[in-house]
């Protein structure tokens, strides 16, 4: 439902297409999406108008789907199913997955009906976020979970969140599949990159605090700004988002001065995120909101940083307290500043918890893992519609009042 890029479940999409492909597999992606990706056949989507969840930073002055009229949303659903129902004629596809929710898995439903392809669903948990407090695409949404085939979800809390919002009748087909990262985009040589970061920001000699990610209200970022009063280092932040401005105008009403907002990074920059990563000294994840994942935490810990999170969410399936990173409750800026300080002011404990840390993401967190558990999933399409239909059958019997 969004552009490939700047964004969490852009990523996801992005490598395990690349992963898939990899592997032998022929991958084709609609979305609202022109450039292209090696090996991947690409159908973009031109919807009326694009909508967000929560917010995008490649699209600023997008609506939210929950302020948009029936209308406006039927206007892009219509657009995105007949951008898939071509794709689908033309690719003829053996599996669809819907990556995310909302109006999709009411499109993957609908190939099902006019083509008789299985279908996947996934949930990042923005899209339950959305969902909670705009309910009008939740009929849809159940009528394509009782047939789709699996459904996914990015962490153990964003399962619960969607069983707990969808019917726990569905437990038996859903799984928990954590996101990743390839290791070898943040184990490089940056040392050319970091000099550049150096020298165009001043921070040479520097120690450097890091938070990435869409300047929305939910992330929590005025709580970093605010600690940065008390915080021994320089804050960098890299993103953009609706919250931008607000920020900015904390950062001069406190008169704070070791906090720099530097937005997106364009590749003409000539530096990379990952550059940002291996150059700071500690990571800050300040989401006030719970969290369905976190990815960028992931990343920061490939670049064997500690990491200083809130207690939130799908955090806890990432770090574990004071073994592979810090975790202090949300919207505390004194104890974020306590536990930043307290890394900073000790080289060794930066180091023990981000080999950690390292480790956590080389066990668990790669694309690799991912992509062969999405694999074990579409494998197990191979058992028949007979057996399929039964099971779905039995859920009237099992839940009577559901299904009345």
């Amino acid at each position: 439902m969004f552009p490939l890029w700047g964004n969490g479940s852009g990523s996801w999409l992005r490598k395990l297409s690349d992963q898939l492909a990899k592997k032998g597999h022929t991958v084709a992606i609609v979305a609202p999406e022109k450039r292209n990706l090696n090996g991947i056949k690409l159908y973009t989507v031109k919807p009326p108008q694009m909508g967000v969840f929560v917010g995008n930073p490649e699209l600023k002055n997008a609506k939210k789907y929950e302020d948009m009229n029936g209308v406006e949303i039927g206007e892009i659903y219509t657009t995105y199913v007949n951008a898939t129902l071509k794709a689908v004629r033309e690719f003829q596809p053996e599996i669809v997955h819907s990556f995310h929710t909302a109006f999709l898995p009411a499109v993957a439903r609908l190939v099902k009906i006019l083509y008789g392809i299985k279908f996947v669903i996934t949930t990042h948990g923005s899209d339950l976020h959305y969902l909670s407090r705009d309910r009008r695409l939740i009929g849809l949404i159940n009528d394509a979970n009782a047939v789709a085939r699996f459904i996914t979800a990015n962490s153990a809390f964003t399962k619960r969140w969607y069983l707990d919002m969808f019917g726990h009748e569905y437990a038996y087909k859903t799984k928990t599949i954590l996101g990743g990262v390839d290791l070898a985009d943040y184990t490089k040589d940056f040392s050319g990159e970091i000099a550049k970061i150096n020298k165009k920001y001043a921070l040479e000699g520097k120690k450097v605090v890091l938070f990435t990610g869409r300047l929305t209200k939910y992330k929590g970022v005025d709580y970093l700004i605010r600690a940065s009063k008390n915080i021994l280092g320089t804050v960098l932040i890299v993103g953009d988002g609706p919250e931008r401005q607000n920020l900015e105008k904390l950062i001069k009403d406190y008169e704070i001065t070791n906090v720099k907002i530097l937005g997106w990074i364009k590749a003409e920059d000539q530096m990379s995120l990952q550059a940002f990563y291996a150059r700071a000294d500690v990571y800050v994840a300040p989401s006030t909101w719970k969290e369905p994942f976190g990815l960028v935490i992931v990343e920061a810990m490939a670049s064997k940083k500690a990491v200083v999170a809130t207690h939130s969410g799908g955090i806890t399936s990432i770090i574990k307290n004071e073994v592979n990173g810090l975790l202090v409750k949300t919207r505390d800026s004194k104890a974020i500043a306590d536990k930043v300080n307290l890394l900073l002011a000790d080289e060794e404990l930066r180091k023990i918890m981000g080999n950690k840390a390292f480790e956590t993401v080389k066990q668990k967190f790669t694309w690799e893992k991912m992509t062969d558990e999405y694999e074990k999933i579409y494998r197990k399409f191979r058992f028949t519609t007979k057996e399929y239909l039964h099971a779905v059958r039995e859920l009237p019997k099992k839940h009577p009042t559901r299904y009345k």
